[in-house]
């Protein structure tokens, strides 16, 4: 599963710690961005740090074609159309608000509707989770 965004330093970081942390590690997580920025938005970490999740050390990287070759669902957030598109490969696209330059208060959201989003995804690709 690849999660794609403009700057994996948001949206598709907290897809990715959200579907990694809630499978234990039974799915092949990725993410990365058209355009990484630097650094994960120090807000978007705050927010997860709330729920429980580092990724504060996470690094955002750039959206690869390999990347996307090696996955079998790409789920894009606001990334337009960067992300090259093979057959075979199941694509979503999750429109979100993008956390960049907002605070927590703004973040919070945000994290609860991809928490959401990634509860109903774990639930059609290993429905015998709870």
């Amino acid at each position: 599963m690849l999660f794609v965004c403009v700057h994996n330093a948001g949206r598709s970081q907290m897809a990715a710690a959200f579907l990694t942390h809630l499978t234990d590690g039974r799915v092949e997580v990725r993410s990365a961005g058209s355009a990484p920025a630097d650094q994960v938005n120090p807000a978007v970490a705050a927010a997860m740090a709330e729920v429980g999740i580092d990724i504060s050390a996470e690094t955002p990287k750039v959206l690869t074609v390999e990347a996307v070759r090696a996955s079998d669902v790409v789920i894009t957030m606001g990334c337009g159309d960067t992300c090259p598109v093979f057959p075979g490969k199941t694509y979503l696209d999750w429109q979100l608000e993008d956390p960049a330059g907002q605070g927590v208060e703004a973040v919070r959201p945000i994290r609860d509707e991809i928490k959401k989003r990634i509860d109903g995804l774990i639930k059609e690709i290993l429905p015998e989770s709870p």
